[in-house]
């Protein structure tokens, strides 16, 4: 795999009063030092008059030499109010982080940005090489189209989202003789087949999905092209279909790299704690303030990737950063990060 994550964390000073909690500017080439391998400084943190400010930097390094790394992508809206935009004018928290089967050192970036243009990730993965798994968005297969170093790889479990829904909102007495219900049962014959998979090695794995589930595939797309003119135009199961034909290119790319999953729920999992923490907050006040949060959830669900508790993480790094004085010297930092056999 080919990106490190070096995590900075430092104590430094902080003369914001408690009312501008998290009003720190973050740096705007965050994404491209994730990338490129630039460190920046990212504060964040709390200060007020009585106590010193708790500031906490990410830094990413790329490691040289290595295998282009896999990375899985997604992205949901939230409210920032103080962006200069209308009110309720939709901002983006994207994540990104390494494959389900990099387990050795799993990391996770999130990024704020006022779109979901295709700026966005175009100027975060400019440093990356290698496979991107993504859903249906358009914007990722734009990057594709423009790079040939980097390739998209679609997700099932969205293709199999939609007739799922289709077949719920059918009368029970009819859903086993339709379009959709025969879709399903198709695209969850190719999940179970994938799983039986899971602990083989890469190479192992790419030879059993050529061997096993390449014919279920082709079969399913050559059965949906056959059948997507016999339902309702614009009906879910006609949308499921035309996604599933429109993905085609996307879908296969699994069947040719053993290290590439079926699906981005890696990416979903990964950005459903700020999905429910946002049903509680409703919105952010500032950009700093939701650049600020990126960093954060960066780093609480970089050390829950890494099976750490994040309160006893934090409480770690708060109560040993201080030891090691300011910036001298950053050897120490190597010995803090989330999957550091020190902690």
């Amino acid at each position: 795999m080919s990106c490190k994550l070096v995590a900075k964390i430092a104590v430094e000073k902080a003369v914001y009063s408690f009312d501008r909690e998290f009003d720190y500017a973050v740096p705007d080439d965050l994404s491209a030092a994730a990338a490129v391998g630039k460190r920046v400084l990212v504060p964040f943190g709390r200060g007020n008059s009585r106590r010193q400010g708790i500031i906490t930097a990410l830094a990413y390094e790329e490691a040289e030499g290595l295998k282009p790394v896999l990375a899985v992508t997604d992205e949901t809206p939230v409210l920032v109010t103080k962006d200069g935009r209308d009110a309720g004018s939709k901002s983006y928290m994207w994540v990104y982080r390494t494959g389900a089967s990099y387990l050795e050192k799993p990391i996770v970036l999130y990024e704020y940005q006022k779109t979901r243009n295709a700026s966005h990730p175009r100027e975060f993965l400019k440093g990356f090489h290698g496979i991107c798994i993504t859903d249906g968005y358009q914007v990722y297969h734009t990057l594709e189209a423009e790079r040939e170093d980097l390739r998209i790889a679609g997700c099932w479990a969205h293709a199999r989202r939609r007739f799922d829904e289709a077949v719920k909102a059918m009368p029970k007495d009819q859903q086993k003789d339709s379009v959709a219900y025969l879709a399903l049962k198709q695209i969850q014959s190719i999940f179970r087949e994938e799983k039986y998979l899971a602990d083989l090695s890469p190479q192992e794995r790419q030879k059993q999905r050529e061997l096993l589930l390449r014919p279920k595939v082709e079969a399913y797309f050559a059965w949906a092209k056959q059948n997507i003119d016999k339902v309702l135009k614009n009906s879910k199961t006609w949308k499921g279909l035309n996604y599933s034909i429109n993905q085609e290119k996307y879908l296969k790319v699994f069947l040719e790299d053993g290290e590439v999953p079926m699906d981005n729920n890696a990416a979903e999992r990964t950005i459903r704690g700020f999905c429910i923490g946002k049903k509680n907050w409703i919105m952010i006040d500032t950009i700093s303030g939701a650049k600020a949060s990126a960093v954060l959830y960066s780093l609480v669900e970089t050390a829950k990737a890494n099976n750490l508790k994040p309160y006893e993480y934090f409480k770690y790094l708060l109560e040993q950063i201080p030891e090691h004085g300011e910036f001298e010297d950053h050897s120490y930092l190597e010995d803090l990060l989330p999957w550091s056999d020190k902690l």
